[in-house]
């Protein structure tokens, strides 16, 4: 295996710049706040099933050359079938990345908030500066300057958290307890499915499909996009884990997010800490702020069948909206909790849809040929979409509930 395989900065590291987002912090800060170690497993299981979905994601876009969306197109014959999921993908990513946005942009702006503040009465511009930094890194429209900002803010919110968990000095025969022996507590499940639910990004998939196809071009590459992948996700895990951690050691405490969680470790571990965690969330908030509309962008440009290269002006236009409606919302506070409710749902009704979909298009001679999934891989990819299942189907009720 060459050195070059090894190398971590691909798409791999969007996706996991991608699924670190202040919805991941704030849940991973729960489970440790309210549960110590006893839900470590969840992130690793997780973490194990974001690495075999995202990998066939990505073998996707290498050998077919075409995007999820179009795979989507081509490959499912039934007109009203084809319609019905390319309905759910754009309510689901592109109207949900929208409602989402919003939170990108607040986590991050949380984070920034504890070096400075730029309210201004009940408008607060600190918003206003995480979406230029992701609109500059955007409005390049180069795949490179992409990725290395990605892999600088992947780097600098991986040191912040990580750094934090040691700090805490956890124990660690408690930790190994927690994380190879699955339990769930009492009144533990949600936040069981929050874990599992932050960490499989329906969007990821069509992302990185569009962005593996962009990267490489040959089947020879296969072996480089699987180390990125499984490298890359690895560790958005282990930050997942970092989190988790760091919140444990302040157990029994009402914690809201990242921010209570770096206030509550000052005191015992000095204000380092507190300063590690807004770092890391400022981190999580704009990478999320930045993959969210590209996601959006990818697969607008594949349902409409419009030039999806990232200078073109239909491909910029549907990113912008959805970046300058989060910089709007997290600006002035407003919550489109109905969009978000309805976003909710229609990702649990596009988790098991696309998972189905992505197992099936992996194991078609047509689609891949040599490359499609042995009949093991399948078997397992296709437990796993039960698992996804459940969670959607969990994930309607509680949002109906």
């Amino acid at each position: 295996m060459n050195k070059r395989s090894f190398r971590l900065g691909g798409p791999g590291v969007l996706v996991a710049a991608a699924f670190i987002g202040p919805g991941t912090v704030t849940v991973c800060t729960l489970a440790g706040a309210g549960y110590g170690f006893q839900l470590l497993w969840a992130v690793i299981l997780s973490t194990v099933v974001t690495i075999l979905f995202q990998e066939m994601a990505s073998r996707l876009g290498i050998i077919t050359r075409l995007d999820l969306t179009a795979l989507i197109k081509r490959e499912i014959q039934h007109p009203i079938v084809r319609l019905f999921t390319l309905l759910i993908v754009l309510c689901s990513i592109v109207i949900g990345n929208g409602a989402y946005e919003a939170g990108n942009i607040a986590g991050g702006a949380l984070g920034l908030d504890t070096f400075f503040s730029l309210q201004s009465g009940s408008f607060n511009f600190t918003p206003v500066v995480i979406g230029t930094l992701a609109f500059s890194v955007l409005w390049l429209g180069k795949y490179k300057v992409l990725e290395r900002s990605l892999v600088a803010l992947v780097g600098l919110m991986s040191l912040s958290f990580i750094l934090t968990a040691i700090l805490t000095r956890p124990n660690i025969s408690e930790l190994l307890k927690g994380m190879f022996l699955p339990t769930i507590p009492e009144n533990g499940l949600i936040i069981v499915l929050g874990v599992i639910g932050t960490t499989i990004v329906p969007y990821n998939l069509f992302l990185h499909t569009s962005l593996s196809k962009s990267k490489w071009s040959k089947p020879s590459d296969l072996k480089e996009a699987k180390w990125d992948t499984s490298l890359s996700i690895a560790l958005g895990g282990l930050v997942s884990l970092a989190i988790v951690i760091s919140a444990s050691s302040l157990q029994g405490t009402t914690l809201a997010n990242a921010v209570d969680l770096g206030k509550g470790l000052a005191p015992v571990y000095g204000v380092f800490a507190k300063y590690m965690i807004s770092i890391g969330l400022f981190a999580a908030g704009i990478t999320s702020a930045i993959t969210a509309p590209l996601a959006a962008a990818y697969v607008t440009t594949g349902c409409f069948g419009w030039d999806s290269s990232m200078s073109s002006w239909k491909f910029r236009g549907t990113w912008v909206v959805i970046l300058v409606l989060g910089v709007v919302f997290a600006s002035v506070g407003f919550k489109p909790i109905d969009v978000i409710r309805f976003a909710q749902v229609a990702n649990g009704m596009l988790l098991p849809v696309i998972g189905c979909v992505l197992v099936w298009l992996c194991s078609k001679d047509t689609v891949l040929g040599k490359y499609k999934n042995k009949p093991v891989m399948t078997l397992i990819s296709a437990v796993m979409v039960l698992l996804i299942a459940a969670l959607g189907a969990k994930s309607i009720w509680m949002v109906i509930g």
